[in-house]
């Protein structure tokens, strides 16, 4: 899969996986990986990405002694997944264009 492609699409499920709940990194994979290929040196840049963006906040928990980040999904970010899920009809209707051409080989 193009690395653009995916890294829209992995970041689109990451906001999916918080729009379920709150979340901290390790859970976020675990969430999100049995629906595509993620692992923490994709995951943590794309967070970052997000919560500069806007679309996600962050804060701190102690857990076991230790402060644990957590993320939340803002409603810019449930907007963007609004907006993924309004653009990818088109994405489908060029795929299945695309995909016409092997077919009729």
């Amino acid at each position: 899969m193009d690395a653009q492609l995916k890294r829209g699409i992995v970041e689109v499920c990451v906001l999916r996986a918080l729009k379920a709940e709150d979340s901290y990194g390790y859970k976020i994979i675990k969430d999100v990986s049995p629906h595509i290929e993620i692992s923490e040196s994709t995951l943590y840049p794309i967070l970052k990405r997000l919560e500069s963006s806007g679309y996600v906040g962050t804060y701190k928990v102690e857990h076991n002694g230790r402060l644990r980040k957590y993320y939340s999904i803002s409603d810019k970010g449930k907007m963007k997944i609004e907006e993924f899920l309004n653009e990818w009809d088109e994405v489908v209707k060029a795929y299945n264009y695309i995909k016409e051409a092997r077919v009729d080989e």
